[in-house]
């Protein structure tokens, strides 16, 4: 898709804090982050929504069960979110799911910088 941000940051148009990439997904941090690890989950073949998606959501979702176990131990998180928006819900109309870090604790947000560093050690 022509003006698809996600497609412009699969394709490497533009740069992103990349934390996993295969053939099927890239995984990268949230540039706005609601909590410190954010990540934004996103199939590399462009599906609108959740009514467009086929069987990829099944790996999208082993990929996050993959990186909560990161976020877990090198951000020591307390739980997780997992959201994925359709619709008008969604400021991107490109299937994604963010997962989202939950902490018990007061945790100022980090910059992106800091917390990719984090990760990719």
């Amino acid at each position: 898709m022509e003006n698809c941000i996600f497609c412009k940051i699969i394709n490497n148009e533009i740069n992103s804090y990349t934390i996993y990439e295969d053939d099927i997904v890239k995984c990268f941090l949230n540039i706005n982050p609601e909590s410190n690890g954010h990540i934004l989950i996103v199939p590399k073949k462009h599906y609108t929504d959740l009514f467009d998606i086929d069987n990829t959501i099944t790996y999208v979702i082993e990929r996050a069960k993959k990186l909560s176990f990161l976020l877990k131990d090198k951000l020591n998180t307390d739980g997780f979110s997992i959201i994925q928006n359709n619709g008008d819900a969604s400021e991107v109309k490109h299937f994604h799911i963010h997962l989202k870090p939950f902490y018990n604790r007061d945790y100022p947000i980090m910059n992106v910088e800091e917390i990719y560093n984090i990760l990719t050690k």
